[in-house]
Order: C-alpha cells, then structure tokens, then sequence
C-alpha cells in the first residue's frame, strides 16, 4: 500500500507538470493549428530566466517575473516571425519552430554554458508535507501540484466564463465573423501564442529546480509533450489533462518496478545466459520504462486517432 500511494502521488506530480507544458501546446494548436516545436525550449527557458532572476531577486519574484517574459518573447516570435510564416502552410510553420528550438538551445549554451545551472529549490519550501507509513512526500512536489491545478481552474474560468475567452473560442471557429465584429484575429493568435509560451515557462520555474535545469532538458521532456498532446486529443485541453495523468502514473510506476520476464518465470524456466532471447527476456520493467509513453501513443494512433477525447485527427 505504502509503494501505491507514493507512487501514485509522484505520477500525479510529475503528470501535472506535464500538462502545465502541453497545455500551453494544446490551446496553440487549438486556436492556429500550429504544432509548436519549440514549445519545449520555451519550458527550458522559463527555468534559466527563473534561475537568473532568483539570483538577485529570490524564487517569488521569479515565479512571477519569468513567466511573463517567456510570454512577451513568444508574443515577439509570433509577431515578427510566426505570422509571417503562417500564410505560407503548416509545413513552413514546423520548419520554423523546428529551426527556432536549436536557435534557442545555442543561445542558452551561449549565456549559461553547457554544464547544470545551481537552480535549487526555495528554502521556505525544502522539507517534508508528511510522511506516509515510512516514506515523506516534499512539500515542493506538493507546490508543483497545487501550481498546476491552480492553473487548470485559471484556464477554465478565462475561456469559459469571461468575454475574453469567448472571443478566443470564436476566433477558433469563426475568425472572420470575429473579425467582422470589430476584433482584432492577428491580435488574438499573437496572445494566445504568447499566454502557450507563458504556461511553458511556469512550468519551466517550478520544474527546473525539482529536476535539473540544463541545455538538454528542453529535448528530455519535449517528445514526451508531443505524446500526451496525441494521447488526449488534438485540441483538447481536457484531455491533454487526461493523458498528461495517465502518462506521468504509468511511467513513474514503471520505472519502480524492478521485474523482468525472466525473473518472474523463476529457475524453473531453464534459460541460461546463452540462451536466444535472453538480454531481451532480462530486461526489467524500469528499463523500458522511457520506452512506454510512445508504446502507447503507437496503440492510440493505431485503435484511436483522434486521441482520448480530441476532435481532430492532425
């Protein structure tokens, strides 16, 4: 029970943070169709800027402070770059968001170096939330959690009870109608595109302490977003919630479980070490652990296309 609820906590944490990085992807590709590939480089950022701010201004500021400038750095890219690429088709588009995310990894090596960064975690929340059987829970993974709700319910309460919100569902569907009543469409992509790298830099302040802020984190979790983005559902934020949790659950039980088929056929089995198939039999599940999420992102694509609970299916 004790390995359950832990495990099941830490693939919580780690799902929502997840879904603070594919939520940002999900509302860009939802309101421009734009597969943003460097969305991840922007997580990567919100941690360097987060660190360097910390430096002179402490965590707080920071959280607050990083976010807001990896947005008005997408809001920048969209307007003079972005747009200008948007009419020619989604293949020039991915061809420069692939282009800008080695642009934004160089610069970074380029100011910070390659090496890890000292970006630690606050001291007012180093610690224990509580102790489970014999095991503690940090209360940092307990601030990611509760971050990233606090964004879920922010999100849902723009979009869904505010005029803003309406106008960015409509410019979704109706862009010219939207636009024949008086509002401004490019306007409206460029803050939506701004407010999806915003998202990505609060994920990237509260998630380069809790793992390692460094040049290739941006590559180790980018993939990653793309699955849970296709899991859920193109376009579906609800379900970009769904899959982010499912993913984080399956692949942090995963990585715990120290089993291999050869281990559970026991001596009985009589496979020896020079038997056919042998290295793939011993492999354990922890082992193919970072296999799994595109494992099942293939089974969705193959019985599923449209995701979980999408309604596009590219």
């Amino acid at each position: 029970m004790e390995f359950f609820l832990i495990t099941m906590l830490n693939g919580i944490s780690y799902g929502l943070l997840l879904f603070m990085l594919s939520s940002g992807l999900t509302l860009i590709f939802s309101m421009m169709g734009v597969l943003n590939f460097a969305h991840a480089s922007f997580y990567m950022l919100g941690a360097y800027f987060a660190y360097a701010i910390s430096s002179y201004l402490g965590f707080w500021p920071a959280l607050i402070i990083a976010p807001l400038l990896v947005g008005a750095l997408g809001m920048a890219i969209e307007r003079f770059g972005l747009r200008s690429v948007h009419k020619h088709g989604h293949i020039p588009e991915l061809l420069f968001t692939f282009g800008l995310s080695y642009v934004i990894v160089e610069l970074v090596q380029l100011f910070f170096g390659k090496a890890p960064v000292p970006y630690k975690i606050p001291a007012a929340l180093e610690g224990s939330l509580f102790t489970l059987y014999t095991t503690t829970f940090p209360i940092y993974r307990g601030f990611m959690m509760l971050v990233a709700l606090v964004m879920l319910l922010s999100l849902y309460l723009l979009l869904k009870k505010t005029r803003v919100g309406l106008v960015i569902q409509a410019a979704l569907t109706h862009p010219h109608m939207v636009e024949a009543l008086g509002h401004n469409v490019p306007r409206v992509f460029m803050l939506v595109f701004g407010g999806g790298c915003a998202l990505a830099g609060l994920a990237g302040v509260v998630g380069g302490n809790a793992f390692i802020t460094e040049p290739s984190m941006a590559a180790t979790l980018g993939s990653v977003i793309f699955v849970v983005v296709v899991v859920g559902g193109m376009g579906s934020l609800l379900g970009a919630f769904l899959a982010s949790l499912l993913i984080g659950v399956i692949q942090t039980t995963a990585v715990a479980l120290d089993y291999s088929i050869l281990s559970l056929l026991g001596n009985s089995s009589g496979i020896t070490s020079t038997s056919p198939g042998y290295s793939l039999l011993s492999l354990t599940i922890a082992q193919v652990a970072p296999v799994l999420p595109y494992l099942f992102l293939v089974l969705i694509l193959i019985f599923r296309p449209k995701g979980l609970l999408g309604s596009r299916e590219g």
